[in-house]
């Protein structure tokens, strides 16, 4: 298993043994409930350590059309219900517990599952960057959600374990129909 090293833009081998089991067998779980392989990445060979910089600033940087293929990728089942619970949980990616968590969803820290989040800040998870945030909430999914077959299922669950607003669900149904979201999935 290799991380990315900040200080020297490159990449550096991990113990597995010394970070757990938990990380293999998280991934390898992830794999097969959203049913995509792990395929080797191109490398980019020659790229100075400015260029690298460049390359991970741009990666890290949140957009919403990078969500979006974040979450195509990670083949959620229901992905524009995932995407509205970003609108909602940031106020529109404008929440401090986006802005200083990089948090998409409003997550607390998970205590009874493999987790990505650092720790806890203004009484919510924390991450390194916004995708892991994505990844945690695919950890999440993979969790507590693979027996889930319709999207009135996925709502019930939302409404029962998810938000304390009785109106969540009705608010991000609007929040699917007013902004389209469906179409941005086909």
């Amino acid at each position: 298993m290799y991380r990315y090293n900040k200080e020297t833009l490159d990449f550096e081998r991990v113990d597995m043994y010394s970070k757990g089991k938990n990380i293999a067998l998280t991934v390898v779980g992830i794999s097969l409930l959203f049913g995509f392989t792990i395929a080797p990445k191109a490398v980019v060979k020659d790229l100075s350590k400015e260029e690298k910089l460049i390359v991970v600033r741009e990666y890290n940087e949140f957009s919403q059309p990078q969500l979006i293929r974040k979450l195509k990728k990670l083949r959620f089942r229901y992905p524009y219900i995932v995407l509205a619970q970003s609108y909602q949980e940031t106020g529109h990616y404008k929440s401090s517990i986006f802005l200083e968590n990089h948090n998409l969803f409003g997550m607390k820290e998970a205590m009874q599952r493999s987790t990505l989040a650092l720790g806890t800040q203004n009484g919510h998870a924390y991450y390194e960057n916004w995708q892991d945030s994505v990844v945690d909430y695919a950890l999440f999914a993979s969790t507590y959600l693979s027996d889930i077959k319709t999207e009135g299922e996925y709502f019930e669950f939302l409404k029962q374990n998810y938000a304390e607003d009785p109106n969540y669900v009705t608010r991000l149904k609007a929040i699917i129909k007013n902004n389209k979201l469906k179409e941005k999935f086909i």
